[in-house]
């Protein structure tokens, strides 16, 4: 049997930074359990390497949801990384807070300490921002955050003057003050490289002593005495089974599928299912697993009168040459993410805050059809994607074990589309992307919208098509809730399971709602301020 002080489940986007954090005294003994391996790889480094760990097992749990009826009883792939770093090491770079607002109706719901004023401080504490120290951002912090404005492709100016010709303000930050508009999306890059919580908080851990990181192990249960969490069983990478003990405290951090599962497995969920498995009931917790929210986004393809990053990167040569100037450089497309552009905009005037995120992409994928498609291998032909989702989508899904394996994938129900508000803003969202494309400068180089086509033009034709290549922005959240109710959420303001004692959550499945954006960003400043408070509370 091992002991420690603390346990942290999950060397993901969070898992490091409380594994960083829990040992920079150097006083107590940290314990990071990860199920997948080493993140030093090349297609993990390059920023464009997503295209490749979008579908690679050796560091992708690759999970697939139930059918979902509101998009035809499609069953979508949702990629989350298996691996150091967790999906941060395989996502698309993009660093978005989300709104203001998204915070401050998380402390709303019950929440106190959480409004963002109070986020503020662990937003600038994790930056290395381009842009220096000010009131809204942070310098010297681990988290290098970069701006690609000067790299990004022509056709992204013509997107951006089109929106201002529609009305839409332009900002330069939207992390910033003005967060409201089109801009360009500031990405997590250092030097050229992926930026990552692991290379920025977990790597710089593992030279303390007092941090032992065991990868390619996979916890299979929770221990308690009572109603307070001990410590894990897990399957090293041996296939021994083996117990270590938390004096302190165990944090699980293995995001909104692993997490949720996790506490399922070790006796902590909704009863029934508990009792269908046959599973010891350690705490009745109906909320684990539930109150699951992601963002549904659509894109829209244009072939293009001008040369996109297709003409770029679908040549053999051009891939030669990216390649290189890349190696030589650390710049050019491989350096970046494909959405370049982006915003957030309200549907229609009566929206009192931003309700839609865009994406413009100076790229295409129409040639490798479906979720398995390889990012480096565009369309051979010139063409771009314009695309968009609801900010704050309000249909809710749910996910349960299937069995007592713990390597068996949980039962995934997104559940979309299951709100008439959420259908509304669907359609005002594909109503705003063929205004984009009718606008110039932007109209000036589209020779023909190619999906969905000029035929659909009918709201209903338009909602067929919805339900049809609608899919994941890879962005699930919500399924530990934090709140005050024990029935409709999992932990407290203080990130401690209710009812239990010695038992954290620290990742993007105790977001009470979704942000507004993308989900990375608030993931880390999750792990800030659960790491800090779990400090004060253990007096570490």
């Amino acid at each position: 049997m091992e002991s420690y002080d603390y346990i942290v489940v999950g060397a993901g986007t969070s898992g490091c930074v409380v594994a960083g954090r829990l040992s920079e005294s150097g006083r107590h003994r940290v314990l990071v359990l990860e199920a997948g391996g080493s993140d030093n790889t090349f297609w993990i480094r390059v920023p464009i390497g997503y295209g490749r760990t979008f579908v690679d097992p050796r560091v992708n749990w690759m999970y697939e949801t139930e059918p979902d009826p509101a998009t035809l009883n499609r069953k979508a792939y949702w990629p989350r990384g298996k691996v150091l770093g967790g999906s941060g090491s395989i996502n698309a770079l993009v660093y978005m807070r989300g709104l203001a607002q998204d915070y401050d109706d998380w402390a709303r719901a019950g929440n106190p300490g959480w409004g963002w004023e109070d986020v503020l401080p662990y937003f600038k504490k994790l930056e290395d921002h381009c842009g220096g120290a000010s009131a809204v951002h942070g310098a010297g912090g681990p988290i290098r955050i970069t701006d690609v404005s000067r790299s990004c492709h022509p056709l992204v100016q013509r997107y951006l003057d089109a929106a201002k010709a529609l009305g839409i303000r332009e900002t330069a930050d939207f992390n910033g003050e003005q967060q409201e508009g089109v801009g360009i999306y500031q990405i997590l890059t250092r030097n050229g490289f992926r930026e990552s919580t692991s290379f920025a908080y977990l790597h710089p851990a593992r030279k303390r002593a007092n941090v032992t990181l065991r990868t390619n192990c996979h916890v299979l249960r929770l221990t308690f005495e009572g109603t307070r969490a001990t410590g894990v069983v897990y399957r090293d990478a041996a296939g021994r089974e083996v117990t270590a003990t938390a004096a302190r405290s165990v944090v699980l951090s293995g995001g909104a599928i692993n997490s949720p599962q996790l506490l399922q497995l070790s006796g902590v969920g909704p009863r029934a299912l508990l009792g269908k498995h046959g599973i010891p009931l350690v705490k009745d917790a109906p909320a684990v697993g539930r109150n699951l929210q992601d963002h549904l986004n659509i894109s829209y393809f244009y072939r293009s009168k001008v040369r996109t990053l297709n003409n770029e990167l679908y040549p053999w040569y051009g891939k030669l040459w990216a390649g290189i100037r890349y190696v030589l450089t650390r710049s050019g497309p491989l350096s970046m993410s494909v959405n370049q552009g982006g915003g957030f905009v309200r549907s229609d005037l009566n929206q009192p805050v931003p309700n839609l995120q865009l994406y413009f992409n100076p790229a295409s994928y129409t040639t490798s059809p479906g979720d398995t498609r390889k990012l480096m291998n565009p369309d051979p032909f010139a063409a771009f994607l314009l695309s968009f989702n609801s900010c704050r989508p309000t249909s809710r899904g749910h996910l349960e074990i299937r069995s007592r394996d713990p390597l068996v994938h949980p039962a995934i129900h997104p559940n979309y589309l299951s709100t008439d508000k959420d259908i509304e803003e669907a359609m005002g969202g594909m109503r705003l992307l063929r205004k984009l494309a009718a606008t110039r400068p932007l109209a000036d180089v589209i020779e023909e919208e190619m999906i969905p086509g000029p035929s659909k033009q009918s709201d209903d034709e338009l909602l067929a098509d919805f339900r049809q290549r609608a899919g994941t922005v890879y962005h699930p959240t919500c399924t530990c809730r934090m709140g005050p109710d024990p029935k409709e959420s999992v932990v407290d303001a203080r990130l401690r399971v209710h009812g239990l004692d010695g038992l954290r959550v620290i990742d993007a499945s105790v977001f009470p709602y979704v942000t507004s954006g993308n989900t990375n960003a608030p993931s880390i400043m999750v792990g800030e301020k659960g790491a800090a408070m779990l400090q004060e509370d253990t007096g570490a």
